[in-house]
């Protein structure tokens, strides 16, 4: 089982919040067991609502470099980013006796 991501945790918990809210609201309960229970199915429904959301679309990403199949196949690597070199001034290539 993956991870839940953020939407699924913002979803769920603000549904736990709101769901107890309203149950205690609505039934106006001021017992101990009648406000667990409206603590109870508010977890439950929050945990619902947490799995029942529809997770990642697409693969999550790595620092690994991910190989094409042009790649695995014995091509050179020329799809790899290529960064210049820095340049520098004009005395800085001098030797400096000493």
């Amino acid at each position: 089982m993956q991870r839940p991501n953020a939407a699924q945790l913002t979803y769920g918990s603000a549904t736990v919040v709101l769901a107890t809210v309203a149950l205690l609201l609505l039934s106006g309960t001021t017992t101990l067991p009648g406000i667990a229970a409206a603590c109870a199915a508010g977890l439950l429904l929050g945990v619902l609502v947490a799995v029942t959301m529809p997770g990642r679309a697409g693969p999550v990403k790595t620092s690994a470099p991910v190989r094409s199949a042009g790649e695995a196949a014995g091509t050179s690597g020329n799809e790899e980013i290529r960064v210049p070199a820095a340049r520098v001034g004009g005395s800085a290539g001098t030797r400096i006796r000493s």
